[in-house]
């Protein structure tokens, strides 16, 4: 599903990474952890086509990515990523359903019952109709990785997803990433600190300073 060769970005003089390399198959859930700074939410925008690395290849169920013109790289997110973010960014003047509901609009699909059974899977099924500013942070990153997940992509970046959450509610919205690459066939790419996260994958990568990526071994980040 997924391919990075000899990936590498900077901003200016300043290398963020560097020969990152990598697969995730149809049907994989990898976790990728690093210490502070190494370059991981831009490796993902990088994949996502957010932004533009420096070299490498980078293929998205056998698309070049990198060889795409903005527009192409637009439809592909559209079509084939789902993408929790950091900060939310959930739209604040539409609704709980209405935001999640975005990806299906986008694509033609409008599927309320959709909508309504993935905010049930995430707890948020008595929430549809509140707006973002009645809702805790916790609550709102659960609306991010909804409507990242509603329209069943074939790859979802997920940047710290849990790290909003309680234990019980990180476990419940992780299952629901499980559900979509097990159930569904989806591939995903989780960012995350979090030990219990992490064990949750297929397995462990690790993004060094060096920029390389490897098997992670031991979760705890390296002296």
């Amino acid at each position: 599903m997924l391919q990075l060769h000899h990936l590498s970005k900077s901003f200016g003089d300043t290398p963020v990474f560097r020969d990152v390399g990598f697969q995730v198959a149809r049907g994989e859930f990898v976790a990728l952890i690093g210490e502070s700074g190494v370059g991981k939410s831009t490796l993902l925008n990088c994949i996502a086509g957010l932004e533009q690395p420096d070299s490498g290849t980078l293929q998205l169920a056998g698309q070049d990515v990198l060889r795409l013109g903005e527009d192409a790289r637009a439809r592909m997110r559209r079509a084939q990523l789902g993408f929790v973010f950091q900060a939310f960014h959930v739209l604040p003047h539409l609704s709980v359903a209405e935001n999640v509901s975005l990806p299906l609009l986008l694509l033609g699909r409008p599927d309320a019952a959709r909508v309504q059974s993935v905010l049930d899977a995430v707890g948020l099924g008595e929430l549809a109709a509140r707006m973002p500013a009645q809702l805790s942070g916790g609550q709102l990153q659960r609306v991010a990785i909804a409507r990242a997940v509603v329209h069943a992509p074939a790859l979802i970046l997920a940047d710290e997803p849990t790290g909003n959450l309680d234990p019980a509610t990180a476990e419940r919205v992780l299952s629901v990433l499980v559900a979509q690459v097990k159930d569904a066939g989806a591939a995903c790419l989780l960012v995350t600190h979090s030990d219990a996260a992490a064990q949750r994958a297929d397995r462990v990568l690790r993004l060094t300073a060096r920029g390389v990526v490897a098997p992670a071994g031991a979760l705890h980040p390296a002296a």
